[in-house]
C-alpha cells in the first residue's frame, strides 16, 4: 500500500509539470500573469467542488465545522496563492535559476522539520542519520538535474546576470531569503491542507476547501495589482487545452491530501519533485503544450538517478 502512496506522489509532481507550459501559454493569451492565475485556480475549485459534491454529498464544510477547528486550518489555501504570485514576482529580480532552487531548497527544509516535529498535527518521522544522507543526495541530484544543465547554457546565464545586475546587494538577499521562505509556504501548505482532509473526513472536500481559498486570494490580489478585466478578444484566443493547467494543479493538491498522511510531508514533497523533473524534461524533449523544444541532456538523467538513490536511501534504510 505505501508503494501505492509513493506513486501518487510521484505522479503529482509530473502532472505539475505540464501545468506550467499550459499556464505558460494561458498567460501569453491573456496578457497577465495573476488573471491567468485566477483562471486556473478559478478552474481547479470547480473541479474539485464537483468530486467533492460526488464523494461526500457537499461541497463547502459545515458552520460547525468552522466553529470548531482552529483558523490555520483555513491557511493552506493562502499560502498556496503566496507561492504562486511569489514566483512570477521572483523571476525578473532573481533570475531563472535562483527562482527554481531556493523555493525548492525552502520546501525540502520544512518539509523535515515539519515531519521530525509532527508539526500541524502530522505524523511525526525522526530525522535519522541516513534521512539526512538520503537528502543531501536528493539535493544534489536536483542541483545536477535542474541547476548545472542552466549553468551550462550561457544564453541563461547571460540573461541571469543581465537581471541580478540591476538588483543590489541588499534587495538581492532579501528576494533570496523570500524565495526560500515561498517554498516553506508551499511545504506548510500541503501539511495543512492534508490535516484539513482528515478532519473532514474527505481528501476531495479538503482539496476543495483549500483550492478555493487559493482562488479568492488570488482573485482580490489580481484585482488590486491588474485593476482591469481581460479583453474579449483575449478570451476568444483560449483553447480548450489552456483550462487544463487549472485541473491539473487541483489534481496535485487532492494528491498531496491524500498522500501526506501516510508517507510524511518531506517524502511527498521530494517524490513529487522528482515527478516534476522527470515530467519538465519530457515536456521539453518532445515541446508539449507549445513549449519550447530542447533535447534531453545526459546530466539530467545522471541528476535523476542521483535523486532516485537518495530517495532510496531515505524510505529503505
Amino acid at each position: 500500500m505505501v508503494l501505492f502512496y509513493l506513486s501518487i506522489a510521484l505522479f503529482s509532481g509530473l502532472m505539475i509539470a505540464n501545468q506550467s507550459p499550459i499556464n505558460a501559454d494561458l498567460r501569453t493569451k491573456i496578457g497577465s500573469p495573476f488573471i491567468a492565475a485566477t483562471i486556473s485556480f478559478g478552474i481547479g475549485a470547480i473541479f474539485l467542488g464537483i468530486i467533492s459534491l460526488l464523494t461526500k454529498g457537499q461541497i463547502f464544510p459545515s458552520i460547525a465545522f468552522i466553529e470548531e477547528n482552529p483558523a490555520w486550518i483555513w491557511l493552506g489555501g493562502i499560502l498556496g496563492a503566496v507561492f504562486l504570485t511569489s514566483n512570477v514576482l521572483l523571476f525578473p529580480i532573481l533570475g531563472s535559476i535562483q527562482t527554481v532552487i531556493l523555493p525548492i531548497l525552502g520546501q525540502i527544509l520544512a518539509g523535515l522539520v515539519i515531519d521530525n516535529f509532527g508539526l500541524f498535527s502530522s505524523h511525526q518521522v525522526s530525522l535519522t542519520s541516513f534521512r539526512i544522507i538520503g537528502i543531501i543526495i536528493v539535493i544534489t541530484g536536483i542541483a545536477i538535474a535542474v541547476v548545472l544543465p542552466n549553468f551550462l547554457n550561457q544564453n541563461i546565464k547571460a540573461l541571469d546576470r543581465n537581471i541580478t545586475k540591476k538588483t543590489n546587494l541588499a534587495s538581492k538577499v532579501k528576494w533570496q531569503s523570500w524565495a526560500i521562505v515561498s517554498g516553506v509556504f508551499a511545504a506548510i501548505q500541503q501539511a495543512i491542507n492534508s490535516h484539513l482532509g482528515v478532519l473532514l473526513h474527505s481528501p476531495a472536500q479538503g482539496a476543495f476547501t483549500s483550492f478555493f481559498i487559493g482562488f479568492i486570494s488570488i482573485m482580490l490580489f489580481t484585482i488590486f495589482h491588474d485593476q482591469k478585466l481581460p479583453l474579449k478578444t483575449e478570451f476568444k484566443k483560449i483553447k480548450l487545452w489552456n483550462l487544463l493547467g487549472g485541473v491539473l494543479g487541483s489534481l496535485f493538491v487532492f494528491s498531496s491530501v491524500v498522500v501526506v498522511p501516510h508517507i510524511g510531508t518531506g517524502l511527498t514533497i521530494m517524490l513529487s519533485l522528482l515527478g516534476q523533473i522527470i515530467g519538465s524534461m519530457l515536456v521539453q524533449q518532445f515541446g508539449l503544450w507549445h513549449s519550447i523544444k530542447l533535447n534531453l541532456k545526459l546530466v539530467q538523467v545522471i541528476g535523476v538517478i542521483v535523486m532516485i538513490c537518495g530517495l532510496m536511501i531515505i524510505k529503505l534504510l
